[in-house]
């Protein structure tokens, strides 16, 4: 049995799940954030996430970690800049736990998990929730798109 976690980056919200299984068949889950407080610096909310997902990844001890691929919108270059930022102390955490680390594009997982790479974001939350046989909906967003990143990981992963 393999365990991949997921990261979906966020300076505010940074999703996180792991899934252990094999194949396409997925015997265990969990998810949840790394929060951090606006009303910190950015150096304090960058340390914050790097000293979670380190702790994680120490215990959990993923055989791969999977992170959505930086994407910015034109009209917002500064926020893409901010997520290669958090995208990076995410990556320095996976390096520096022994964890390989792959990176994959959200329309990637789109199209993997719905069949659709233009899917919106309740699509792909309804997608991982029937794939993990879950009827409530899978809260914050954030955890849900960490989710789908691990269940690509998983159908992809070879030893």
């Amino acid at each position: 049995m393999i365990k991949i976690i997921g990261i979906d980056p966020g300076l505010s919200d940074t999703g996180i799940g792991i899934v252990s299984g094999e194949g396409l068949k997925v015997k265990a889950y969990a998810y949840g954030t790394v929060r951090t407080s606006k009303g910190s610096s950015l150096p304090g909310r960058l340390t914050r996430i790097y000293t979670r997902l380190h702790s994680i990844l120490n215990d959990e001890k993923p055989d791969q970690m999977v992170v959505e691929d930086i994407f910015s919108l034109s009209q917002y270059p500064k926020s893409g800049i901010t997520l290669g930022k958090v995208t990076g102390v995410i990556l320095l955490a996976g390096c520096q736990c022994g964890v390989p680390v792959s990176e994959v594009s959200v329309r990637e997982v789109k199209k993997i998990l719905t069949g659709n790479g233009n899917a919106g974001k309740s699509q792909l939350e309804q997608a991982v929730r029937r794939k993990l046989k879950l009827t409530e909906p899978i809260r914050p967003d954030h955890a849900s798109d960490a989710l789908g990143l691990a269940l690509v990981g998983l159908y992809r992963y070879r030893h």
